[in-house]
């Protein structure tokens, strides 16, 4: 009766333990965490993203910063939160079909923070063959010593006046 009551109550507070993903191996190694940010927000026309996931990349104060311009051509930088992010992407990612792709990843460390260059291309699907949009993501990412956790994601697009350089595009 006690056990019975006990899920009851479980479910009536939404805890259903069944429903509680495990994200652990996402975020055990560097590479998991990257390839993870990389797969979350990718998927084709329609497909819906996982966002308890891409939220349990993110440390609790973390920020999402891409640079983009102003009518006259100005540099600006927009903070976000992940949860801004997932506000103001979310519907566009799934109605237009969004692949993030790492094409060269430069990675330095220091004791528990690490930064990585990502340079990667994007496409509205799976099977196109020429990217719409190359940029780098400047991602900084802290061990915890149980995990990684992304700190901020500052990215900037690729242009006419400003080409990624060779250096970033060459494989490791």
């Amino acid at each position: 009766m006690k056990k019975l009551y006990f899920v009851f109550i479980l479910s009536f507070l939404g805890l259903n333990a069944q429903d509680k993903n495990d994200y652990t191996e996402n975020v055990v190694t560097l590479d998991s965490t990257i390839e993870t940010l990389y797969s979350v927000i990718s998927g084709d026309k329609g497909e819906k993203r996982d966002w308890d996931l891409f939220r349990h990349l993110f440390h609790k104060d973390a920020k999402l910063i891409p640079i983009g311009k102003v009518q006259d051509g100005t540099p600006v930088a927009r903070y976000m939160s992940p949860e801004d992010y997932i506000n103001s992407a979310g519907n566009w990612l799934v109605e237009n079909g969004f692949h993030e792709v790492e094409i060269n990843r430069i990675v330095q460390s220091f004791g528990n923070m690490t930064q990585v260059f990502s340079t990667y291309e994007s496409y509205n699907s799976k099977d196109d063959t020429k990217p719409f949009m190359r940029g780098i993501n400047s991602i900084q990412l802290m061990n915890d010593g149980k995990r990684w956790w992304l700190i901020n994601i500052y990215w900037m697009q690729e242009s006419e006046q400003n080409p990624i350089p060779e250096d970033y595009l060459l494989q490791n």
